[in-house]
């Protein structure tokens, strides 16, 4: 067995692969950036060795720093995590000249899978099913449009080298073909270092589910089941669970055994997931297609971890040390059902645009916690696990994904995993920058989620105005409004025995006027009971005044509230959404309504950027005329393409910036006439 191990990666997955080495007994090693000099896992790992600026291309990407790093501190195994270089194989056969272990799979299994066009080959070779496309170099946007024509829109073009969802654009016309097929040899090349790309037939009613595959250097390769991946934005993936819902035993043995017939046309050992395209029109769950296979651990391996029992990491380095596997496809059991959000930084209520900048509070729920209690100061819920790379006060920056934790529920049944999902979305504290809590609690409630009826466009069909917030019943207002006046009353009775305020502190008011979404509420809290509009409701608080956190038994339902004062009451943030609640004493709430509401200026003249990034390019100059819609520039941030468009049409007076510059959020880079 190993002595050391280096990872060659960052945040939540190194942390991930030393927590597993040092329950192994097996030493570890971190190489960090500039970026991330104070990040956790620098601090987790025994050794740390510094490689570079923020930049991964300078520092995360340079092979010779990690070989230089794994020399420096006597490591004879290199685990890769996933990104990065996890799937070079270039990286692979410098480790192995140097008598270091990758922990992976062999070369020749990276190469032929990590090229898309010959994996797809290899597939076809190996007999399993994939997507009618065009298999081959596409010469230009010409060509494309061509090969667009002759398999039918919708069709998908994807980065030959890609992965991640990035460097894939949806084309449901000529049009489309012609505005993404450049971006997508863009991002190709940028985030991969390869512009080649490809086209094939986009699957209606499109369900993403995968195969997680386990194989040893001596020839034993297992399937440990399926996850499905379908709630995706962008093609990157928001929530994955396993099982699947809609996958039958006899479809799970179907996919699984063409995947381990994949897997050893190519030799393959170690972790990998097949990734497939499966027709959620075919009731028969016999329309299922080919699309990838990562040579890797995937982002989601926890949810196979937990219905399953079977550590990934573990058995990656097992298998890289020469040991065989000690199970067999009959031991691979389906126990339970499990969930994993991923918290990006990113905010919904903004088109889910990128956010950066400092976390200013960070408190995740941990596993073990109960309503009675609280484990190391921090809120959680039993059956949950985070894994994440992050720490309050700490910075996420422009220079890596978006993603911040990964929120992961087992249950006895889906139901149940989604649940919990609920309960530790609500006790999940992350302010400083946008992210999408909200989001996810909102997909975790929606009726569809619940009913397994899951498609690739989930997303786009089911919030195509864009995301306000999960809608809010009746009933949850009216224990909101219960809420906010026992709050408000205990904040009231705290401030009238502060010290010298008063010689015989008054009692607090007893009638509460509460507003949610312009909605009003009387509150009357009595010795014996609490009453909402003159009906009793039964709670039970947990809150100490200035906690931004409450915890309550609203009429038999445990609710967590995350709790921010404003000027008339608090914004309350539970179940998907905030809410600005009003909160005033009856005698004095009559007042608010004269108070003048503020009116936000009119900006839609203005081209803004929405976050920190690069001007990749600028499609207009001074005295050109536009049309709403029309796009005018794009920005890349966090490793994306984002197109910025005309929110009306005018003629163009003044243009602030030029393409290759960094810009800050808010900057102006035009305005119109």
């Amino acid at each position: 067995m190993f002595k050391k191990i280096l990872i060659a990666n960052r945040g939540e997955i190194a942390c991930r692969v030393i927590k597993t080495a040092r329950r192994m007994g097996i030493a570890t090693v971190a190489v960090y950036s500039d970026a991330d000099a104070r990040a956790p896992f620098v601090k987790m790992a025994d050794e740390a060795v510094h490689i570079g600026p923020p930049q991964a291309a300078e520092s995360y990407l340079v092979a010779d720093k990690i070989i230089a790093a794994c020399k420096q501190t006597g490591a004879d195994a290199v685990h890769p995590g996933y990104g990065f270089l996890s799937e070079r194989t270039s990286f692979a056969e410098a480790l192995a000249a140097e008598g270091i272990e990758f922990i992976g799979p062999p070369v020749n299994a990276i190469a032929a899978m990590g090229d898309k066009i010959e994996s797809k080959k290899l597939a076809m070779e190996a007999g399993v099913n994939v997507v009618p496309g065009f298999v081959g170099e596409i010469e230009d946007t010409e060509h494309a449009v061509r090969i667009s024509d002759e398999i039918g829109y919708p069709v998908m073009m994807k980065a030959s080298a890609g992965g991640g969802g990035k460097g894939m654009r949806l084309a449901y016309s000529e049009k489309d073909v012609r505005e993404g097929f450049e971006a997508t040899k863009r991002e190709g090349l940028n985030s991969f270092g390869d512009d080649r790309v490809f086209i094939e037939k986009f699957i209606l009613n499109p369900r993403h589910i995968e195969i997680q595959i386990l194989g040893d250097k001596h020839g034993n390769i297992l399937y440990l089941n399926e996850r499905e991946c379908s709630i995706q934005r962008r093609h990157q993936k928001v929530v994955e669970e396993a099982p699947s819902p809609f996958v039958t035993p006899e479809m799970r043995k179907a996919m699984g055994e063409q995947c381990v017939a994949l897997s050893k046309a190519v030799g393959y050992y170690s972790a990998g997931t097949v990734e497939l395209i499966v027709s959620g029109a075919d009731p028969t769950g016999k329309s299922f297609y080919f699309l990838e296979m990562n040579t890797r651990l995937q982002v989601e391996h926890p949810v196979t971890e937990a219905i399953t029992g079977v550590d990934l990491v573990e058995q990656m380095i097992r298998v890289a040390a020469g040991e065989r596997l000690e199970m067999t496809q009959d031991d691979v059991k389906i126990d339970g059902w499990a969930i994993e959000n991923r918290i990006y930084a990113e905010d919904p209520y903004r088109g889910f645009l990128p956010s950066t900048g400092r976390l200013s509070r960070y408190n995740p729920p941990v596993e073990g916690w109960t309503d009675d209690g609280a484990e190391n100061g921090r809120r959680g819920v039993a059956g949950v696990r985070v894994d994440d790379g992050v720490y309050e006060g700490g910075e996420v920056s422009m220079f890596y994904d978006p993603m911040i934790a990964k929120l992961v529920t087992w249950g006895e049944t889906r139901d149940e995993a989604a649940d919990l999902q609920i309960a530790a979305l609500d006790a999940f504290e992350l302010e400083g920058l946008g992210h999408n809590i909200d989001f996810v609690s909102a997909i975790m409630q929606h009726p569809r989620f619940r009913s397994g009826e899951l498609t690739t466009g989930f997303i786009a069909e089911e919030y195509p105005e864009g995301f306000q917030g999960a809608p809010a019943s009746d009933d949850l207002k009216v224990k909101l409004a219960a809420i906010a006046a026992f709050v408000a009353a205990a904040r009231a009775d705290r401030s009238r025995r502060v010290d010298g305020q008063l010689a015989d502190p008054l009692d607090p008011p007893a009638e509460w006027t509460v507003t949610i979404a312009k909605q009003p509420f009387e509150v009357v809290i009595g010795e014996d009971e609490l009453t909402v509009d003159g009906e009793p409701v039964e709670i039970e608080m947990e809150y100490t005044p200035g906690d931004s956190f409450a915890t309550a038994e609203v009429g038999g339902e445990h609710i967590g509230v995350k709790l921010a004062v404003t000027r008339t009451g608090f914004r309350m943030t539970t179940r998907g959404a905030s809410h600005h609640v009003g909160c005033l004493p009856s005698r004095v709430a009559h007042l608010a309504r004269h108070m003048l509401e503020k009116v936000a200026p009119d900006l839609s003249k203005y081209l803004i950027c929405p976050m920190p990034g690069l001007l990749v390019s600028l499609n207009v100059g001074e005295g050109d005329k536009v049309e709403m819609g029309q796009p005018l520039a794009v920005i890349e941030a966090m490793k994306m393409e984002n197109i910025l468009r005309a929110e009306k049409s005018g003629t163009v007076k003044s243009v602030n910036a030029k393409q290759g510059d960094s810009l800050a959020v808010d900057a102006v880079i035009l305005e119109l006439e």
